[in-house]
């Protein structure tokens, strides 16, 4: 049965969350650990992990940016996940309008995180969203 995008991305979700503590271990060797666990992290998962990995750097300061000088490591590693998660679709997706990627993300931190969690990623990301250095959807 083919996986959904609200599936695919809470695999992914909890992988990045999952190399937030083992960035010593490649994203590869994380997604074949984790296979035979729910939700499955195949197709678009991997791709959307892999993607934010290789990219790390770059969704990390643009994070920094929009983050009101809170640096990368005050960031609770749950909010940190769901943000590298959405930079990533929002910047390296061009298929996924950036208010899905918003709204999952936040949806991601209610179920994973705290209120003051889902608050601050969706003020992070609307923040990216209104500057206009986001790409047009």
């Amino acid at each position: 049965m083919k996986q959904s995008r609200r599936e695919a991305r809470e695999a992914a979700f909890c992988l990045l969350f999952e190399w937030s503590f083992r960035q010593e271990e490649s994203m590869e060797s994380l997604i074949e650990g984790a296979q035979g666990r729910e939700p499955a992290a195949g197709g678009f998962a991997s791709e959307l992990c892999t993607k934010a990995v290789q990219s790390v750097q770059e969704l990390d300061r643009l994070i920094t940016d929009y983050s009101d000088k809170w640096k990368i490591n005050r960031i609770s590693k749950v909010s940190l996940a769901a943000l590298r998660l959405a930079f990533c679709e929002i910047t390296g997706f061009d298929d996924i309008p950036p208010g899905a990627s918003v709204n999952e993300a936040v949806e991601l931190v209610k179920s994973f995180g705290t209120e003051d969690d889902a608050a601050y990623v969706n003020g992070i990301l609307g923040a990216y969203l209104r500057s206009g250095d986001a790409p047009k959807a």
